[in-house]
């Protein structure tokens, strides 16, 4: 696969993690993200895979809006990174979250899975910050 094809296979993937995550589909999660991959969140914490899962199965998550406002994604051989910056809506262990969140994540590819995570990160946004700032 030639790098810009590549390249936009991983758009894609990143796009479906983020309606996976937005209809709590457990099932598409679990394909998209490795079964070691950490998750570092924005307060530092690190969670598992099975952290986020359940999370999403149990309801303690439960998204109501995803809005990318950039989306960049690097692509060498098999292995990819997607930098996403945009807002989130929800409740998170029953209260409401309204954020502007980047998310880092690290993906590797292989011809039989596919794309998966294999590692990411979030952190905050301050209000104001343009995307060519970040």
């Amino acid at each position: 696969m030639m790098t810009a094809d590549r390249a936009e296979s991983l758009r894609r993937a990143e796009r479906r993690l983020q309606a996976a995550q937005l209809a709590s589909d457990v099932d598409a999660l679990d394909g998209l993200i490795d079964d070691a991959a950490p998750f570092t969140g924005p307060d530092g914490s690190v969670l598992s895979k099975q952290d986020d899962l359940h999370a999403h199965a149990s309801g303690y998550q439960v998204m109501s809006r995803v809005a990318e406002e950039d989306l960049r994604v690097l692509v060498t051989a098999s292995t990819g990174v997607t930098l996403f910056l945009g807002t989130l809506e929800g409740t998170f262990g029953g209260e409401r979250l309204a954020a502007r969140m980047r998310y880092t994540r690290t993906w590797t590819h292989d011809d039989r899975a596919g794309w998966k995570v294999i590692a990411a990160h979030a952190t905050f946004v301050a209000e104001g910050v343009t995307p060519a700032e970040q």
